[in-house]
């Protein structure tokens, strides 16, 4: 796998375990946790998108 360039959530604090992503060159999309680098999540941008609205329902409920 080539290179990948890992962008940290800007909802993760400092001092916290941090949520980071990335993207393949065929637009996979990678998920990691800080405190276990090496267990990443594999997801596509439809996936995603579900997730995080389903996050943000939840977190206006």
């Amino acid at each position: 796998m080539p290179d990948l360039h890992w962008q940290k959530s800007t909802y993760s604090q400092e001092a916290s375990a941090c949520v980071y992503l990335a993207t393949t060159p065929t637009g996979t999309i990678l998920l990691r946790e800080s405190d276990e680098p090496e267990a990443v999540l594999t997801t596509g941008p439809r996936q995603l998108n579900a997730l995080i609205g389903a996050l943000q329902s939840f977190k206006q409920a």
